[in-house]
């Protein structure tokens, strides 16, 4: 079992930048691949980036690429998130989550931290 706490949420002016960690503990994150997910008031709750064991990123919201930057380091067990170029519509709760090798569910998530962005 691995127990996930994000931090480094808060509120941000449109074009600035914040940085999320994902800090782990119980089990090494580098077992896991790992995802940022945010849910937006009134919508529902979507991936927005992923990383592999092995460091390799995936986009997931079109709205975000080049913008977000997803990293792991693993000797501190812990996943960033990098937000960039901010924008209001990017105002979220995120949360950090992670997946076993082969399993298609994601099983262990953060309690999230809040993301907010004012024009």
């Amino acid at each position: 079992q691995v127990q996930l706490v994000e931090s480094g949420g808060g509120l941000v002016q449109a074009g600035g930048s914040l940085r999320l960690s994902c800090a782990a503990s119980g089990r090494t994150v580098s077992n896991y691949g790992m995802g940022w997910f945010r849910q937006a008031p009134g919508t529902e709750r979507h991936i927005v980036v992923a990383i592999s064991r092995n460091g390799v990123p995936t986009d997931y919201a079109n709205s975000v690429k080049g913008r977000f930057t997803i990293s792991r380091d693993n000797a501190k067990n812990t996943v960033y998130l990098q937000m960039n170029s901010l924008r209001p519509e990017d105002t979220a709760v995120y949360y950090c989550a992670a997946k076993e090798l082969y399993e298609t569910e994601w099983t262990y998530w953060g309690r999230g931290t809040q993301v907010t962005v004012s024009s």
